[in-house]
């Protein structure tokens, strides 16, 4: 009997309390079940249980070692079956990381969409609006909305464009404006992952204007940005989505109508493969096709 499976039979053996048993679940002779644990003995040199006629029961020593195994052997379990279940379409476990806005209006409906075709699968979802390591944080998956991506040491896939409008509050002071150039850096509230400032690049296809943002107030969420531009603190340069609500209800407005920044791409992002497992590129697939097409107003 190789190792793995000694082991194994000695954690069932601990949990069932009873040799007999444990030889009818693994499909084995009582007889082969007792030696395997009698050669697990002789190898560590300790007694693992005492016997009787009924049951057997863990003696010190083999509490210990059924303690300090048994994490390493679930482990080694977990690793396995990822492993194999990595090249099954409809079996595994996709890890993802997604923005926030994303991940709670659009994902769950997708995944739910997925789990009824593939109900073996199973998720583990992160939302964030910042740019996650997806090697070191060990994602299958990144759901990004960026400006077109530059990263080497990842594959990317473009799913759409994503465009950004100017807004600001109804009858504040920017809602009268015509020009960007009459924008000073305090009025633009700027996005950013780090909540630091940006640059906004304005073009109305000839001429470009170059606005720094953020000094007087910036965040990491689209939604807190929205939130600040429809109390008049002034203007927001956001996703089409993250306004879309604000918008239909009048508590925001489109300003400075014909300039706009390079657009936003919706893009899914991988760990290096040298070629996807099938449940990430079966998933990807499906997320692509499921996808609302107005995802700005």
């Amino acid at each position: 009997m190789d190792h793995y499976k000694s082991l194994k039979t000695f954690l069932l053996a601990v949990e069932k309390k009873n040799f007999a048993q444990v030889a009818r679940e693994l499909d084995m002779t009582p007889a082969a079940v007792t030696r395997a644990i009698a050669a697990l003995e002789a190898e560590l040199g300790v007694q693992l249980f005492v016997r009787t006629t009924r049951q057997v029961s863990l003696t010190t020593d083999g509490a210990i070692y059924a303690a300090q195994i048994k994490p390493a052997l679930d482990t080694l379990d977990t690793a396995r079956r990822d492993v194999m279940n990595a090249s099954k379409v409809d079996e595994g476990r996709l890890r993802i990381s997604a923005p926030i806005w994303l991940g709670k209006a659009i994902l769950p409906e997708i995944i739910a969409g997925f789990l009824k075709l593939n109900p073996k699968m199973s998720f583990q979802v992160s939302l964030s609006d910042g740019l996650v390591n997806i090697i070191e944080d060990d994602y299958d998956l990144a759901i990004r909305i960026s400006l077109q991506p530059s990263d080497k040491y990842t594959i990317w896939r473009k799913i759409c464009v994503v465009p950004r409008i100017l807004v600001a509050a109804p009858g504040s002071r920017f809602a009268a404006m015509t020009h960007p150039s009459e924008l000073n850096p305090d009025d633009c509230l700027a996005y950013s992952g780090d909540s630091r400032r940006e640059t906004w690049v304005l073009s109305d296809g000839g001429s470009t204007v170059t606005l720094p943002a953020g000094r007087a107030f910036s965040a990491n969420s689209g939604e807190v940005l929205a939130e600040m531009a429809a109390s008049g603190l002034g203007v927001a340069l956001l996703p089409g989505f993250n306004i879309a609500e604000h918008l239909r209800a009048g508590r925001l407005e489109r300003v400075f109508r014909g300039w706009a920044p390079p657009d936003l791409w919706l893009t899914l992002y991988y760990p290096p493969f040298q070629k996807l497992p099938p449940r990430i590129a079966a998933f990807s697939k499906f997320f692509e096709e499921h996808l609302p097409r107005d995802l700005h107003p």
